[in-house]
């Protein structure tokens, strides 16, 4: 496959009394530095911002995803260049580096992406330096709420993301993120052996392209601090989690006018912040208080 982005690697294979010695398929993972060039162009620098161990493939929007959710990125006319760098590896080419080349006119703030050049697969947030770093204030609250997204929607929508994911099904090992309309219309869905990564991807492709921009962000697990900072950076509303959220991502949700919908299935959902985006028909309404 030309766009395959997992090892087939035999393993031992053990269920009660039986093993067998059989293929198994491993979802890849590699380490991508992004790097930020600035400056006019006669003294242009350039500098690393992170390390983080993704799943090769659609790096430059990672890249741009990753550096809109720290505030440095607001529009693509502050861009004058994102591409890949480095050593070609396998069979797809692909490189382990990408640098975001800025206007020469466009200033930027370094000291914002002060974190550790390290940045684990499956935690963004942890690797930042100081508490400060976490900081939003940089960020607007988002406008009051002009639609609404049907119950029933919010329902099917961890299950279109699961139908899109194919190398979720070759590995199970990837989590994933879509950006989505309030009629359930997919606009980008993309898959990452990190959670964080899958949004940078997914928030990157829709800042790259200029295409049509989605209300909802989906995503496979649990909605983190970082995940939520990286919504509300992109002007996205509304997060729909497939598991549980954090209780800073929830104060951040209210803080900045999102919608938070988390454990979700087929049919129930927990609203934890901005419910006036959900429109339900419930039929019999208590309220517990123990």
């Amino acid at each position: 496959m030309s766009t395959q982005r997992f090892l087939t690697r035999p393993i031992t294979r053990v269920s009660g009394q039986n093993s067998e010695v059989r293929p198994d398929h491993l979802a890849l993972e590699e380490p991508l530095e992004i790097q930020i060039a600035h400056g006019p162009e006669a003294t242009r620098e350039w500098k690393t911002v992170a390390i983080t161990m993704r799943t090769p493939g659609h790096d430059r929007e990672l890249a741009a995803g990753f550096l809109i959710g720290e505030g440095i990125l607001r529009s693509l006319d502050q861009v004058e260049a994102v591409h890949s760098r480095g050593p070609r590896f396998g069979e797809q080419g692909w490189q382990h580096s990408v640098r975001v080349t800025l206007r020469p006119e466009v200033s930027v703030d370094l000291n914002r992406l002060q974190r550790n050049f390290y940045t684990t697969s499956s935690c963004g947030v942890c690797g930042k330096t100081s508490i400060e770093a976490l900081e939003l204030t940089s960020f607007s609250p988002l406008p009051p709420a002009s639609w609404q997204i049907d119950a029933k929607m919010i329902g099917t929508l961890p299950g279109l993301l699961r139908e899109a994911q194919a190398v979720f099904d070759q590995t199970g090992g990837l989590h994933a993120a879509g950006l989505f309309t309030p009629e359930g219309k997919a606009l980008v869905i993309r898959e990452d052996v990190g959670r964080h990564n899958a949004v940078d991807k997914v928030i990157g492709a829709q800042f790259l392209t200029g295409h049509e921009s989605g209300s909802i962000l989906v995503v496979s697990g649990r909605a983190s601090f970082e995940l939520m900072q990286k919504a509300i950076a992109s002007g996205i509303p509304m997060l729909v989690a497939v598991g549980a959220p954090s209780s800073l991502a929830v104060e951040v949700a209210e803080k900045f006018n999102a919608t938070l919908v988390g454990f979700t299935k087929p049919n129930s959902f927990n609203i934890y912040a901005g419910a006036e985006r959900v429109h339900h028909n419930a039929s019999n309404v208590r309220e517990v208080l123990t």
